[in-house]
């Protein structure tokens, strides 16, 4: 779910999930509730199947905590109602801090993986580089990153890479090729019919 982060932790907390979509109305950023960053960030938007599949996969999960001496079962999400948290701590059901979701889950997953820093904006970073660079239409991305102004989606997130460009040099200039071959294709057939 790494590659899928596009979301600010404070709204990872607070979504709401939909069939093949995620709702971003609301966000709890240090202790309180408010509304997202900007009014582009108060959206829906879609998201991999595989994604909210996964969120609904982990109603049934229970993991196992120290309790001093002896160990807990506890269930990963505590109440499943609609207005009730998607990630919560595990013995409370409470809001789950953001260091403790990057330093218990996000980064030992990030070094398995073989990643090297790990941070939330990293993430973001991430999505929105592997989005551009797959070719995406700019501006479905600034849509999906909920950024108010493009400019922050390809000045700030998408981040410059070699390949991307090169693979960019390569498509322009086959691109450029396969319009001449076609544009003297074009010309060959009129002279054709000129001596016919």
């Amino acid at each position: 779910m790494l590659h899928q982060q596009f979301l600010r932790i404070s709204e990872v907390r607070a979504l709401d999930v939909g069939y093949d979509s995620i709702t971003i109305d609301e966000r709890y950023r240090r202790g309180d509730w408010s509304e997202p960053k900007s009014e582009a960030s108060n959206a829906t938007i879609g998201v991999d199947r595989c994604v909210v599949e996964r969120i609904h996969a982990l109603k049934l999960l229970t993991v196992e905590g120290r309790a001093g001496n002896s160990v807990r079962k506890y269930k990963i999400v505590k109440s499943d109602g609609p207005d009730d948290l998607v990630f919560q701590s595990l013995r409370k059901g409470a809001p789950m801090r953001d260091n403790n979701i990057l330093a218990r889950h996000i980064k030992p997953t990030a070094r398995q993986l073989g990643f090297g820093f790990v941070n939330w904006r990293s993430l973001r970073t991430s999505r929105a580089t592997w989005m551009i660079e797959a070719v995406a239409n700019p501006k479905d991305v600034q849509g999906q990153m909920r950024h108010s102004r493009i400019q922050t989606t390809l000045d700030i997130y998408a981040q410059f890479v070699p390949d991307s460009l090169r693979r960019a040099i390569q498509q322009t200039s086959k691109m450029v090729a396969e319009r001449i071959a076609n544009a003297r294709a074009t010309r060959a057939a009129a002279e054709r019919e000129l001596v016919n």
